[in-house]
């Protein structure tokens, strides 16, 4: 069966196919595309064990991905997953106390986006040869410092492709800053903002249903399009590890097919654990998805109460990557709660817009079952690091502490014995100061690369090489814009002006 997709604020008669859909990346009325009517899948899951990630990843992206050829997406997914990535099995299990920990980090970046953003440059120019494209795509994408660098690894030097990467200049880690300033590639451009990653996020999702910009870009022969988890392209290919993920504990003896499980997330933008929704729905027995979060706890408040209310104060913390109050693929979930009501979906959206926070009702709320919400604090983080490296010697970042605690969180509240599976979304050389932090319990004198030498004495894991490479790279892009300037230093990257 063909899976077309739609907007979730407009009526199903305007369609794209998946190609086309990975091409726009955002809907034409600023909505995100979803599936018209949602696949369905018949996975042996005793099968999908004996598996390879690769194997896998196709028998749950033939699903999405209907207008690409069995040759095209085993060819993407074969150039995704290689040697790239440092493990064979691309997306290890492994255990750790009572809990199991889906290890994301493995590959170019050393987080998880890796996993969708090194697909998505081969799903895109597969797309541009399929539909015939003339024109150049130019990237946008807004990063709280992962998607950045993942992108532009991914697409650096992809022909027909340029990449512009925004990023909050005081909102990211040093290394994370440190990767993406130095990432090469004459087709990669990077620039710091005056701002926050939502006020990042929210310009280039403007600057993308800009009629006006894109008049000039088609003019130039330039067509945008996204690398942040709005494109479908993004987004599904995450799908594959949940699926892996359970095949996997199978495969372990953890677990007898048929039984579920629960998924703890770290949560800033919603696709990761939206993601797994996805893979809930295609039949993965899955029970809970724990949406965990830290400070900006919008998304806990949202799930305990129905109101979405981003009128808050914004922190700055030790896991950047979701720092984040507006959580854009939260819309694709709306979309379902309302029962597919683009108009309805389309008013919430706007009332966040107008007035920064909406509510939903309780027919809606009803349909949350699947999810559960919880936040840590800074010392909560820490204490989490900390008895993870003394109890079990085994070292996580900030990100996924948050995930873990909260996971213990929910245990304690809910009695729920089921396997729990915590996704950890970086390596803790990604976040250096702030793992040195939490195991010694003093706050670290220093950042960056010589961090990163203090943890390796600590810890004894190898560092991994993209960050070894940073001691020699140079630094490529100095510049830095005010949030209001963003529209005009994409046509200045792009000579438009």
């Amino acid at each position: 069966m063909k899976t077309l997709y739609r907007s979730t604020r407009e009526t199903a008669s305007h369609t794209m196919t998946s190609s086309q859909a990975v091409l726009q990346g955002l809907t034409p009325d600023g909505g995100l595309f979803v599936p018209v009517t949602l696949p369905t899948a018949n996975f042996d899951f005793d099968q999908l064990a004996t598996m390879s990630y690769q194997e896998v990843a196709y028998e749950v992206l033939k699903l999405f991905f209907t207008d690409y050829t069995a040759d095209e997406l085993h060819a993407c997914i074969n150039a995704a997953y290689g040697d790239q990535f440092d493990d064979p099995q691309i997306a290890p299990v492994t255990k750790h106390g009572q809990q199991y920990y889906l290890e994301l980090f493995h590959g170019p970046t050393i987080a998880f986006k890796d996993l969708a953003l090194q697909i998505l440059p081969h799903l895109m120019t597969t797309a541009v040869k399929k539909n015939h494209l003339q024109a150049e795509v130019v990237i946008l994408a807004a990063t709280s410092g992962d998607t950045g660098k993942a992108a532009m690894a991914g697409f650096a030097d992809v022909d027909q492709t340029r990449i512009i990467v925004f990023y909050p200049k005081d909102g990211v880690s040093a290394i994370q800053k440190q990767q993406m300033v130095t990432q090469t590639g004459a087709n990669t451009s990077v620039v710091a903002i005056n701002g926050n990653f939502d006020e990042a996020q929210t310009t280039v999702k403007k600057l993308l249903t800009d009629h006006q910009l894109h008049a000039e870009l088609a003019a130039h022969q330039f067509q945008f399009s996204s690398a942040n988890s709005i494109n479908i392209g993004r987004l599904f290919p995450q799908v594959a590890y949940y699926v892996y993920t359970y095949a996997q504990l199978i495969k372990q003896g953890q677990i007898k097919n048929g039984d579920e499980i629960n998924f703890s997330v770290p949560t800033g933008n919603f696709g990761d654990v939206l993601a797994g929704y996805y893979a809930k729905q295609l039949g993965t027995p899955i029970h809970k998805l724990i949406c965990a979060s830290n400070r900006n706890n919008v998304l806990t408040d949202f799930f305990n109460t129905g109101t979405y209310d981003k009128n808050r104060e914004f922190f700055l913390t030790s896991s950047p990557s979701m720092d984040i109050l507006v959580s854009s693929n939260l819309e694709r979930l709306l979309f379902y709660l309302t029962g597919s009501d683009a108009t309805a979906t389309a008013k919430l959206m706007n009332d966040l817009q107008t007035t920064g926070r909406y509510t939903i009702t309780p027919a809606m709320r009803a349909n949350l079952a699947d999810f559960w919400a919880g936040f840590v604090t800074e010392s909560q983080d820490q204490a989490e690091i900390h008895h993870l490296n003394h109890a079990h010697h085994y070292t996580i970042d900030p990100h996924t502490a948050v995930a873990s605690a909260v996971a213990k969180q929910y245990q304690a509240a809910t009695r729920d014995q089921r396997p729990m599976v915590v996704v950890s979304t970086a390596s803790p050389y990604k976040f250096p100061q702030a793992v040195l932090t939490a195991i010694t319990g003093e706050l670290s004198a220093v950042d960056g690369l010589a961090a990163v030498d203090q943890l390796h004495e600590l810890i004894q894991t190898p560092i991994p090489a993209t960050v070894t490479a940073l001691r020699t790279a140079p630094v490529r892009h100095k510049q830095v814009a005010d949030v209001d300037d963003m529209g005009t230093t994409i046509k200045t990257i792009l000579n438009l002006n």
